[in-house]
Formats: structure tokens, sequence, C-alpha cells
């Protein structure tokens, strides 16, 4: 087929639009299929595979039970909106997790991470609880549950991240006393957590400095991302929290820099 010959030549203006337009199609949708991708491109799936591989190899896109997605990069992270559909699976099991460190009655904050709306309903499960958050995606869902004492950080509003930031948000966890702050990170390298904005890492910040027992939530894709602001060493971390598909090698790596690591269970198929 002639649109396959034209997906051999690697550096191809064709074949470069073709790139451009399936990624911007992934980021305008969040996640599409292998299929979408053929024929929003007018190419056959062997090529939309290999324009995908060639995405994913540049680490922009990755695949995921035949869905194709975006990959934040160093200097951006995805929107808020984006990433709460990213490893849903993931964030369950180590919300699951992380719920049997945290005794009831127990105040905990949350960063912007999405991984927080799981957190917050495994919380609301044995409750009464304290969340502090700066997200707005957090506390929305912390609306929901009767028990818990919603705090809002207050700080001026983000719209990619649906969180509140700045100087604002730090001043209020200053002044604050928490037993748990729960934070992701966008990458991991050399045993330090990184990610793209300075503005989140000085809230992140502010949450270690003012918990008494501070865990981390890490899947494993973000072991292999890279970002541009160090905000912790994992030893600074009481608990660092992966998700199942962890694999042994990434363990031994995390344990080899300091990580004291709970390896969360996948969840049972008659779950």
């Amino acid at each position: 087929m002639a649109d396959d010959t034209s997906g051999r030549q690697p550096g191809s203006t064709a074949q470069r639009t073709r790139h451009l337009a399936i990624a911007e199609l992934v980021i305008k949708r969040g996640s599409v299929s292998m299929e979408d991708i053929a024929e929003h491109t007018g190419v056959s799936t062997m090529t939309a595979y290999r324009d995908v591989r060639a995405l994913e190899d540049a680490g922009l896109l990755q695949r995921h039970r035949g869905q194709v997605s975006a990959v934040a990069s160093g200097l951006q992270e995805a929107s808020a909106s984006f990433r709460i559909e990213q490893e849903p699976e993931s964030k369950e099991a180590m919300a699951r997790a992380l719920a049997g460190l945290i005794p009831p009655g127990s105040s905990v904050a949350l960063d912007d991470s999405t991984s927080g709306i799981y957190v917050v309903r495994e919380l609301a499960k044995t409750p009464p609880t304290t969340v502090i958050t700066n997200s707005l995606l957090v506390a929305r869902e912390a609306t929901q549950a009767s028990d818990i004492h919603l705090f809002l950080t207050g700080g001026s509003y983000e719209g990619w991240a649906d969180a509140v930031l700045g100087p604002t948000a730090i001043s209020t966890l200053e002044g604050l006393d928490m037993d748990f702050c729960v934070l992701s990170a966008s990458g991991i390298a050399d045993g330090r957590c990184f990610h793209p904005y300075e503005a989140v890492v000085a809230v992140k910040k502010a949450m270690l400095r003012a918990a008494r027992t501070r865990v981390l939530l890490l899947d494993h894709t973000k072991l292999r991302r890279k970002a541009l602001h160090a905000f912790a060493r994992l030893d600074e971390f009481d608990h660092v929290v992966v998700d199942p598909g962890a694999g042994d090698d990434d363990l031994a790596q995390l344990a080899a820099w300091g990580a004291r690591v709970v390896v969360a269970e996948a969840t049972s198929p008659e779950s």
C-alpha cells in the first residue's frame, strides 16, 4: 500500500506531518484508539502503529490496552482533566495501600495529584479524617464524604492543575502541623523526586515541612520520566507506595536509593 511505503521513510515530510497530526489528536482527545489514529491520518493500521511507536520512542505518547495517550514531558505537565484518566487501576491500588497506613482521625495533606481523588475515596471508608489540600479536584471529592473535614489552603487558581498555588497556599501550610502529607512526583532520577513547575514544587516542599509522616505515591511510569525541579529525596519519605506494575528491577533501584517501599496489591478480578 502507498501509505505503508511512505511510512518507511523515516525523515519524510509525510511522516512528520502524520506524527504532528497524531500528537495533536491525542492531546485534544486525551486517549485515542489505534483504529481512530489510522482513520484520522488516512494510513493503514500497520503504518499507524509504526508512527505511534516512533512517538513512544520520542517520549511523547504511550500505549496501554489498545489506547494511546500523551506522556507529560520534563518541561510540561499534562492537564488535570487529562491526568485523571491515566492509570486508574494503579491509583486505586496505591490508595488502598496508603489507607492502611493512616489511622482514623488523622490530618492528611494531599497535593494536586489526581491520585488524591482515589485517596479521599479510601479515607472516606474509615472516617473521621481531616483533608488539607490545594487541589479543587480533591476538594470536590472530599465534599462527597460527610465525615471528612475539608481544609483548603487558598491561593492563586491555576486552571491546568485545577488547584491553587503561590505564596498564600505556602503561608497557610507553614502555619499547620499535620499528621501526614501524601505527594506525587512527575519523575524520579538519581534518588530524587522532580516536577516540571516551580510553583507546584514550592507547595510540595511546604507540605513536607508541615507533616510528621511523609508518603510518596509513585506509579511505575514515573520511573522512566524526567522533570525540571527537584523537591525531595526518596529517603526523606517514611513510605514510598508503588503500584503493582513496578518490576523487580524498579523495586531494587528504589531500595538502592533509600526508599522504604510499600507495594500495592492489584485489584482482584472479582472486585
